[in-house]
């Protein structure tokens, strides 16, 4: 698979490293140096970040909070998380341009479609942080939204195991992994690689998802290199 431009997804929880909260900044950079890796090999680049490491611990103790609020604090979660990797991107010489699917002037830009793509074609890193800018949907749907509207080739899920599994291998010594799956098997499997929502857009789209451990230095060059990493649902 040809990946010229792609959708990096990660999650909040990602940034924590081995400190269980907030942000990493030895895990920022590492996730900075891969990014940069990709872009010095021409693929363009937008990446769509979670916000459970700013926001979980709150959402878990607020019981009765309003879901409408508590989703629009967690968009904001994902705005502060943005903000570090764009810093990060652009010490090491990257341009990264951060827009949001809400309003924050002068922090971001608002997000469109055509201002993604430009920054894009310019070789920049683009950061599209807010959700999709409306409560009730997910950082996952955000992604798939995002990749759709930007065409990007693929979605590539960042996480801490190296594909999808039958079952959770961190719990499970008997998990085992697929290599490829079509979008069929994954739901007649149950298997939660994205939120239904997100899931049944990339499906409907005909858009790839990949499925890496991003941790494992080199894994996002061999999966532009065109070597066999993570788990490929198309």
């Amino acid at each position: 698979m040809k990946l010229n431009r792609i959708l990096l997804k990660l999650s909040g929880e990602a940034l924590e490293g081995t400190q269980g909260y907030g942000i990493d900044p030895l895990r920022l950079t590492d996730y900075a140096e891969e990014i940069k890796s990709v872009v010095d090999e021409k693929v363009q680049v937008a990446i769509v970040m979670g916000g459970g490491n700013i926001f979980r611990g709150l959402q878990g103790n607020a019981d009765g909070m309003d879901r409408v609020q508590g989703d629009y604090m967690g968009m904001l979660a994902t705005v502060i998380n943005s903000m570090a990797l764009q810093s990060a991107l652009e010490k090491i010489g990257l341009k990264a341009k951060l827009l949001s699917g809400i309003a924050i002037d002068p922090v971001c830009e608002t997000m469109s479609r055509r201002r993604a793509l430009d920054y894009l074609h310019e070789g920049a890193v683009v950061i599209i942080a807010g959700g999709t800018g409306n409560p009730y949907f997910t950082t996952d749907t955000a992604s798939a939204l995002r990749a759709i509207e930007i065409q990007a080739d693929a979605i590539v899920k960042g996480t801490r195991v190296d594909g999808v599994y039958t079952a959770d291998p961190e719990k499970d010594q008997k998990a085992v992994k697929f290599d490829r799956l079509s979008f069929g098997e994954a739901y007649e499997k149950n298997l939660k690689i994205m939120d239904l929502t997100a899931f049944t857009l990339c499906k409907e789209n005909k858009l790839p998802i990949i499925v890496l451990n991003i941790n494992e230095k080199g894994n996002l060059m061999r999966l532009i290199k065109g070597e066999k990493v993570g788990t490929i649902v198309s």
